[in-house]
């Protein structure tokens, strides 16, 4: 039969052996299956199967949004006709970081006359082919687009830039001083930046062009949201100091979210910074919903103001803590409910420097002050506490743990910790050489005395565990059972060393000196990564700076637990100059169906076959 498609056993021990088909599932269960097939393979494959599959196609929520974003099968030709058949229903359109697609086939959104939502982050674009897109949609009212050399907004033709005045929400990403096409949008609600112009532009005098308000004055009356996220570079500190002006000249009444990514040196804070925060925060009617400021920008005084008038849903403070000011105990001593509380980053705030302190800089967490935040923001959804320390001096099966008061947060979806804070015991203590020792006759014998082997622990999977191990793999990991119960929905989790700091970070500037290991962190091994497996929601996991990691054995466990796992990213396990883990780690791969993003540390070309072939689902793998 025509509608006949291929059919599945289901084997159960209360029901027998029957024969089912999917055509035998409900259009509901199929419409929720179909949604996580990519759209050009769906409208151009899919549909073609079988009748019923054709006809659930049709609807209207598998039409109207289409999400290209990483889909790297969606050629020119699979595009096209995708935006021809499906022309009159869509409505939101993603094509953000399909930059192998031809600039012509940019052309064909036009034929989209109902689109109120498109990105274009990523695709080439150039001011005549904006202005003909802009000319035939109408109903657009989000757009998000890249401004690099050569854009001119002269160019626009007086439709494109009446449909500029329509939009209420843009996304853009600077690539080139320039202000593109903000002094168009006249009734924009949501302002996103992107500024990622090179340091070139700084000696050719870019920002020099570019005059103060320019952006424009009138323009900002209707935002309720502003955002920046800065590439490092004195002259995207510039460029963002030019946007910023317009608010020393009128605070739009209706502002409540600033959000401010500004890595390392932050611009001098603007003298109006202080009467922005108290206009936000003291508007009737309005709460401040999102804030985060450049570390010297916040103190204690502005985030008072700001929770004087209520309690924010995001919230990020991260590295902001300097004596005098810790953001917790504002926080906490502000007397507001703090229930409202979704997102929270604290990141590299401690209560000072640590006693035993690994680096330089490094901040012990407070405790006690995380603890009583998860009591008062039991609806907690992001939480990010890593750069900082955490050792418990109990033993870990006694009350008191961080894992057992993070373990209340029941909503937690994604979770940043430093990895000592899942170490189960101290650090052993280290052997004093004996003050009497003849160094002198030791000297000469430097260099060809052999060291002395030191044995280490080793873990190794639950098949090759006997049953007198029993009782000793059960006290592996428990100190995050309370956390690993009490958060059961958690879907991004990351374990990064404290004083860990990429080599190769995408918005900051680069630093090429290995970071020491903290000490507590040699305790979190490969037993540790095995009781990760517990998760069975999680999707991204990120691992970095662990050098208890031996043979990564722990991953295998961890990746047959964690099914959905989506993204991997691993650095620094074990010791920095050997890697053991190789060949689990292949082993691991080959258990994740589901992966798409992996970023293993560098390859010897001889591994770089093996993980190809063990990882066929991968879409993007970084060596």
């Amino acid at each position: 039969m025509d509608n006949q498609i291929e059919t599945a056993l289901c084997c159960s021990d209360s029901i027998s052996q029957t024969s089912v088909t999917i055509s035998d599932f409900s259009d509901e269960i199929l419409l929720n299956i179909l949604r996580f097939i990519p759209s050009h393979d769906l409208m151009l494959n899919v549909s073609q199967v079988c009748r019923k599959l054709r006809t659930l196609c049709l609807d209207k929520s598998l039409r109207a949004h289409v999400h290209l974003h990483k889909e790297y099968t969606a050629n020119d030709d699979a595009v096209k006709q995708l935006l021809k058949n499906l022309s009159g229903d869509i409505q939101t359109l993603n094509l953000s970081g399909c930059y192998w697609l031809a600039g012509s086939m940019v052309d064909q959104v036009t034929r989209c006359k109902a689109l109120v939502s498109l990105d274009l982050t990523g695709c080439r674009l150039t001011s005549v082919r904006l202005s003909h897109l802009l000319t035939s949609l109408r109903s657009l009212r989000s757009l998000a687009l890249d401004v690099g050399p050569g854009f001119d907004l002269h160019q626009l033709s007086a439709e494109g830039k009446s449909a500029l005045a329509r939009l209420q929400e843009l996304k853009q990403t600077l690539l080139t001083p320039s202000y593109g096409v903000v002094p168009c949008c006249s009734a924009l609600r949501r302002l996103h930046l992107y500024l990622e112009a090179s340091e070139g532009w700084r000696e050719a005098g870019g920002c020099a062009q570019l005059m103060v308000g320019q952006s424009s004055v009138p323009h900002y009356q209707n935002l309720r949201w502003f955002s920046a996220r800065l590439a490092p570079g004195e002259v995207n500190r510039t460029l963002l100091a030019l946007y910023l002006a317009v608010f020393s000249m009128r605070v739009p009444e209706g502002l409540t979210g600033l959000v401010l990514f500004v890595p390392g040196p932050a611009p001098p804070r603007p003298v109006a910074m202080t009467a922005l925060m108290e206009s936000m925060a003291s508007t009737v009617g309005n709460t401040v919903s999102a804030l985060q400021l450049p570390r010297t920008w916040l103190d204690g005084a502005i985030l008072g103001r700001v929770l004087a008038h209520g309690c924010p849903s995001y919230l990020n403070v991260s590295r902001c803590s300097s004596p005098g000011f810790n953001p917790l105990h504002v926080l906490l001593s502000a007397g507001r409910d703090l229930k409202p509380l979704k997102s929270l980053n604290v990141r590299g705030c401690g209560q000072g420097p640590l006693a035993e302190s690994c680096g330089k800089g490094e901040e012990e967490m407070d405790a006690e002050s995380v603890k009583a935040l998860t009591e008062c923001c039991p609806h907690l959804i992001h939480l990010n506490l890593s750069a900082t320390h955490y050792h418990h001096a109990l033993p870990a099966g006694q009350d008191g743990h961080l894992c057992g008061a993070l373990g209340r947060l029941a909503a937690l979806c994604s979770l940043a910790l430093p990895v000592c804070a899942l170490a189960q015991f101290p650090p052993a203590p280290v052997n004093i050489q004996d003050s009497n020792t003849d160094h002198s006759s030791r000297s000469l014998l430097l260099g060809l005395k052999k060291s002395s082997r030191i044995g280490v622990p080793t873990y190794r999977p639950t098949t090759e565990v006997t049953v007198d191990q029993g009782e000793e793999r059960q006290d592996r990991g428990l100190c995050i059972q309370p956390l690993l119960h009490g958060c059961p929905h958690l879907v991004e989790l990351e374990l990064i060393g404290a004083g860990f700091s990429s080599a190769m970070p995408r918005n900051e500037p680069a630093i090429r000196k290995d970071p020491a290991a903290c000490r507590w962190s040699y305790n979190v091994g490969d037993g540790e990564l095995a009781a990760l497996g517990a998760m069975k929601f999680l999707r991204k996991l990120t691992l970095a700076h662990l050098p208890g990691v031996l043979k990564g054995t722990g991953l295998i466990e961890l990746v047959q637990g964690c099914k959905d796992l989506c993204s991997l990213s691993l650095a620094n396990l074990g010791s920095l100059k050997t890697m053991n883990y190789t060949q689990a780690l292949l082993e691991a791969l080959s258990y994740c169906t589901q992966l798409r993003d992996l970023s293993p540390p560098l390859w010897r070309p001889s591994c770089r076959a093996a993980l190809t072939s063990s990882c066929a689902t991968c879409s993007w793998v970084v060596p």
